[in-house]
């Protein structure tokens, strides 16, 4: 019968997670209030009870060994939910506060309308909704998770894809006369957002455009800025779907090449709400229940805007009017007011 895995020292543990932190021996010694050579100990000891070498020294630096990165990530997650069952058992006011964070973009356009639905599944919880554009430092912010705008890419959280946020290319009308093909978009300033590198590159990839280098651009913080930077005629701009919708209505913006021009890219180039969240904080039955109502909304219905009425030729309403039979009396009215006789 296998015996149970006997687990390294707690202090060794806290001793290794803060010099793979600093990545010295002297600064987490100052971290934990003891000497170098305290800290040099805890890290033999587990060492010693591991039988694998974490840190090779390198002059007066060291190195994390492989094994000691891959043990980081799991001390790291551990001392994390340690911090996270603290919190939660101290602070007994608020056991049942879930405190969600969101892009300001999402929060206005996706989750207020339906934020009463999730009150009628738990109208006991006491829920709190902040804005940011960044992602949250979970600890200090006191956040339980949060919805980002991206790619997914957040290695050390569990991230969830709610919606896709595909982005169509448009300008203001005189700037789209200008523009007769992709490359003229070139000869444009583009109007990017600072939480990606990649948008633009990857747009003018799939649309087989050549970016000379040194081509500027300007970069914004979030989506309502650049959206009305693109309304006041400062460059062509990347807009959301519906904000499209609204603004081309209005004949504000257009779509220079096209508005289904982006359609076919591939789905990791297309960004997204992500619904992020530390592992450990599912533990707790609130902020559980919240997640599972966020992953199963529909969110995607969002975006789909009710397409312009189509025009119905004259002809057909001067034949006869839609329901009441050819030979009804009713229909001589209709032709007569079709031919502009009015008595």
């Amino acid at each position: 019968m296998t015996g149970k895995l006997r687990l390294p020292p707690l202090n060794a543990l806290r001793v290794f997670y803060a010099v793979a932190q600093h990545k010295s021996l002297r600064q987490a010694a100052d971290e934990l209030l003891v000497t170098p050579q305290a800290v040099g100990q805890q890290i033999k000891l587990l060492e010693d009870t591991l039988q694998v070498t974490l840190f090779e020294r390198k002059g007066r630096s060291i190195e994390l060994t492989e094994s000691a990165i891959l043990l980081s990530h799991y001390v790291k997650a551990g001392f994390e939910e340690f911090s996270e069952g603290v919190r939660r058992v101290t602070k007994s006011t608020y056991r049942d506060r879930i405190n969600l964070n969101a892009s300001p973009y999402f929060a206005t356009h996706y989750l207020l309308p339906r934020l009463s639905l999730f009150r009628e599944i738990l109208p006991g919880a006491d829920l709190r909704l902040t804005t940011m554009v960044d992602l949250p430092d979970f600890g200090r912010d006191d956040i339980d998770m949060t919805v980002q705008w991206g790619y997914g890419k957040w290695p050390d959280y569990d991230a969830v894809l709610l919606v896709k946020d595909p982005k169509i290319i448009c300008c203001t009308p005189q700037i789209g006369e200008q523009i007769k093909s992709a490359q003229d978009l070139t000869k444009f300033t583009l109007l990017d957002t600072v939480k990606s590198l990649r948008l633009w590159p990857d747009i003018l990839r799939h649309l087989s455009v050549e970016q000379a280098a040194g081509e500027g651009s300007i970069g914004f913080d979030d989506a309502a800025t650049m959206r009305r930077a693109t309304l006041q005629g400062i460059g062509i701009g990347l807009v959301s779907a519906n904000d499209f919708e609204e603004d081309e209505r209005a004949a504000a913006l257009v779509a220079p090449i096209g508005r289904y021009a982006l359609t076919n890219m591939k789905p990791e180039e297309v960004p997204g709400f992500y619904l992020v969240v530390p592992r450990g904080h599912l533990r707790v039955k609130a902020v559980a229940a919240l997640h599972r109502w966020l992953i199963n909304q529909d969110w995607a219905s969002d975006l789909r805007v009710s397409p312009l009425p189509k025009p119905v030729p004259l002809q057909a309403e001067t034949a006869s009017s839609p329901g009441i039979p050819a030979d009804d009396p009713k229909n001589n009215k209709i032709k007569n007011l079709n031919s502009g006789d009015v008595k």
